[in-house]
């Protein structure tokens, strides 16, 4: 059986997306659709989930979903309803003087409904995936509150627009509206006191496919795991960083507190992750001793298919891209991330001459940088620092995930290094706050300025840091993550072919809004070493929810949320010490 279990698992899936085909073909094609109604009443009826609806093309595409994805919950479903449908159409076809034996569309129903019911219960042990514990309740409540809310709404609809005027009292829109979402015909007292226009029957209808929708994601969707990166974690994460911290710059972000970590058998690697929209994302290298990463990966992989997270990594290095990839994922590079090597910087040169130029204006304009170690730095100065960075954010929206660390000022991060710029009369200008890089380098977390000040201040303390890198016993800086560096910098050469070109362009005009282009211009004045950064993921089909998750986790999409009383509450894990008000990320990325 094991030979077949996957086989019958995959042939529910496509039994449910043929079902959906047929359904969407009954909309369209009014002939089929009357086809399709008449062996649907008397003596005939049609395969399982088979009708003239919209709705029923609706729930066959969400089961259809939930069964690719293995979720138990829609096993359960499938075949408690298939198997009432199979047993009713045996029923029916062997009892004597039904009639039903005499349609040849009867049998072709029979064994479609049967043979389905047969593949789920061979493929049963496929369907493994865990949902959320509380989604029959959250559906349940969806439900009723959808019908209530939706129930109000149609009945001030009716009342405004009602023919009848004064027929009907509020109870009786109140049930009018209720029956039309959830398509009962109403009874002949209501429809002897109410006549509504079409477009009020019409906005009634919509609102309960609506309600049918959500009560889908709700009761089918994957558990959501937003729990904090406990005290514990975060003091093995850091240990591991003090071993092989080095190998990657994107190492320090994996302390972020709305993470959670996947550590392997022996303890010494982890994955760090995030789940957003059924995703589990994870970001950069895996921590610790390469020669344990693929414990982590397999335990972080075991994770996210038994809750059908789809596995997805944002920013790893081509050396973690292989080692991925050797457990079924596959890579996109996403552009490329800005290293300075101090022993290959100088300003000197024509190539530096438009840094070296801005730089040397800034400074005769009577700016200063003060460097710090966080820990340096005393509490009540930090608060005013965390206070001028969350001034000077541009927006209310958080962001960074991936190549920020998401606080600023927190005592557990004293490595890392401030750069403080004031002007000629001592007000302070501007912030850069980098994370710890191994021993000796550093990779920048936070980029902050005040509106009014010089052009080029930033390439001012970049290169201020660069020349001062004893004070902090610094020897490589990575800077800002070029996103397709590479589709710019080929596309302007002569010889770019016209596919190059066109996807330069479109790049070029998003940058308005994103600031693609202008981060590999800034980048590209240091003369750095790029070093590539992928997408990982495990299906082609994935990408775009995948894209989808990285943004809401980046912070540049904010998904609406439920008002807080129907929001389940997480209780923090305590601090280690009381901590400074936290300040977002606009860095990197």
């Amino acid at each position: 059986m094991a030979r077949w279990r996957p086989r019958a698992a995959a042939a529910t899936v496509w039994y449910l997306r043929l079902i959906v085909l047929l359904n969407l073909v009954t909309v369209l094609l009014a002939p089929f659709r009357d086809q399709v109604e008449t062996h649907n009443e008397g003596e005939y009826f049609t395969p399982y989930l088979m009708t003239a609806g919209l709705s029923s093309a609706v729930l066959s595409v969400f089961l259809a979903i939930a069964m690719r994805r293995r979720k138990r919950a829609a096993w359960i479903f499938n075949t408690a309803l298939a198997g009432l449908f199979a047993v009713l159409y045996l029923l029916a076809m062997t009892l004597p003087g039904g009639g039903f034996t005499k349609h040849p569309l009867n049998y072709v129903s029979t064994v479609l409904t049967c043979g389905f019911v047969l593949a789920l219960l061979v493929g049963r042990k496929e369907f493994t995936s865990k949902g959320d514990s509380s989604n029959p309740k959250t559906a349940a409540a969806t439900f009723v509150a959808g019908l209530g809310f939706g129930g109000v709404v149609g009945a001030a609809l009716v009342a405004l627009t009602n023919n009848l005027h004064g027929a009907a009292d509020f109870w009786d829109m109140f049930r009018y509206s209720v029956g039309r979402m959830i398509t009962i015909t109403p009874s002949e007292h209501l429809r002897s006191v109410i006549d509504a226009p079409t477009w009020v029957n019409a906005v009634i209808n919509a609102m309960g496919a609506v309600l049918f929708l959500l009560v889908l994601y709700m009761a089918f969707r994957s558990p959501r795991n937003t729990e904090l990166l406990t005290v514990e974690d975060e003091e093995r994460i850091r240990g591991l960083l003090e071993k092989q911290g080095e190998r990657d710059s994107l190492g320090y972000f994996a302390l972020r507190r709305d993470k959670a970590v996947m550590f392997s058998p022996s303890g010494k690697a982890a994955v760090t992750y995030r789940v957003v929209g059924g995703v589990s994302l994870a970001s950069g290298d895996p921590i610790g001793d390469p020669e344990a990463w693929p414990g982590a990966i397999d335990a972080w992989l075991a994770e996210a298919r038994e809750h059908a997270w789809a596995p997805a990594v944002m920013g790893a290095s081509e050396e973690a891209g292989v080692i991925y990839a050797r457990h079924g994922l596959d890579a996109l590079e996403l552009g490329d991330e800005a290293i300075v090597e101090l022993d290959e910087f100088s300003l000197d040169g024509r190539a530096m001459r438009v840094v070296r130029q801005a730089y040397n204006r800034v400074k005769r304009a009577g700016y200063t940088v003060r460097i710090r170690r966080h820990e340096e730095i005393p509490e009540s100065e930090m608060a005013e620092l965390v206070a001028k960075a969350d001034q000077w954010r541009d927006g209310a929206t958080e962001r960074g995930f991936s190549m920020a660390l998401g606080r600023l000022g927190d005592p557990g991060d004293g490595r890392c290094v401030m750069l403080e710029c004031h002007d000629a009369e001592g007000e302070l200008k501007a912030l850069l706050s980098f994370v710890p890089w191994g021993a000796d380098g550093l990779s920048l977390d936070l980029m902050r300025r005040a509106r009014d000040t010089e052009n080029g201040l930033m390439e001012f303390m970049v290169i201020e840091l660069l020349q001062r890198a004893r004070e902090v016993n610094l020897a490589r800086v990575s800077l800002n993550f070029a996103m397709f560096r590479s589709v710019f910098e080929r596309g302007s050469k002569l010889g770019a072919g016209p596919v190059l070109r066109l996807w330069r362009s479109v790049l070029g005009f998003f940058s308005r809004w994103w600031q693609i282009e202008s981060l590999y211009r800034a980048n590209a004045k240091y003369r750095p070493i790029w070093e590539p950064r992928y997408l990982l993921f495990e299906k082609s089909s994935e990408i775009p929810r995948i894209g989808i998750a990285s943004a809401r986790a980046e912070g540049f999409i904010t998904a609406p949320s439920l008002p807080a009383l129907f929001r389940r509450r997480h209780q923090a894990p305590p601090a280690a010490e009381p901590r400074v008000p936290v300040a977002a990320q606009d860095g990197k990325g």
